[in-house]
């Protein structure tokens, strides 16, 4: 899957996604993760990509220049079905499920805004769709970008090293994952629950779907109720 991100740090995000398992699989050929420069793409002599709101209004609006003209030229270099999306407060929470419906697409064109914001225009002539991260402001939109591409990333054969890696974890069911535990056998007088180490499998798998259910119920209620209006 290719992922292009747009942005007017690229370095910082070549460092991000250059370590740990993303980075091995970019290495690999995996992952195909492109980032462009806005600024490259501006018009101006000055290197300018912001200009004060019109109407008034603090900070600086990214102009529609060169955010139109980059997306425009990476969307030229035909690569399948693409997405194109701006990371924004404004935009619809990014979940697990929504990782797993992007994946049907070939590309990501993750576009990362900075300052006040981003021209509407650019919103009305080149974006499919906006996501949020959370309920919370950025200084920017490179820590979005980066969140979803890890997240849809992991869900790509061979990032990891089974699917189980990433079916039977938190939020993959809508449950939330059961605790985990390794050895020592007994740390600090705490020990590891007998049913994980007695070689009954199925017991072991019961005890994990219950302690899934208890520990949603007891952290994340709201994954429950979520999940029986839906199946009402």
């Amino acid at each position: 899957m290719r992922f292009d991100v747009l942005t007017l740090f690229p370095e910082l995000m070549e460092t991000i996604f250059s370590s740990s398992i993303v980075g091995r699989a970019r290495s690999a050929g995996i992952l195909d993760i492109r980032c462009t420069d806005i600024r490259a793409y501006t018009a101006d002599k000055h290197r300018r990509v912001d200009d004060t709101p019109y109407g008034g209004g603090y900070g600086m609006v990214m102009m529609c220049q060169p955010a139109v003209d980059c997306i425009r030229a990476v969307k030229a270099e035909d690569a399948g079905r693409t997405r194109t999306i701006y990371l924004s407060p404004q935009g619809e929470l990014f979940t697990q499920q929504k990782a797993r419906e992007l994946c049907a697409y070939d590309r990501l064109i993750l576009l990362c805004g900075h300052y006040e914001g981003i021209d509407e225009r650019i919103l009305e002539l080149e974006v499919d769709e906006e996501l949020s991260v959370g309920d919370y402001v950025l200084t920017g939109g490179e820590l979005p970008a980066a969140i979803v591409v890890d997240c849809v990333a992991r869900l790509q054969d061979g990032v990891l090293a089974n699917r189980e890696c990433y079916e039977k974890e938190s939020l993959s069911d809508g449950l939330l994952e059961y605790p985990q535990y390794t050895r020592p056998r007994v740390f600090e007088g705490l020990e590891v629950p007998e049913v994980l180490i007695n070689g009954n499998h199925a017991l072991q798998e019961r005890w994990k779907r219950e302690q899934s259910l208890e520990r949603t119920r007891r952290k994340r209620p709201d994954l429950l109720k979520k999940d029986a209006g839906e199946s009402e």
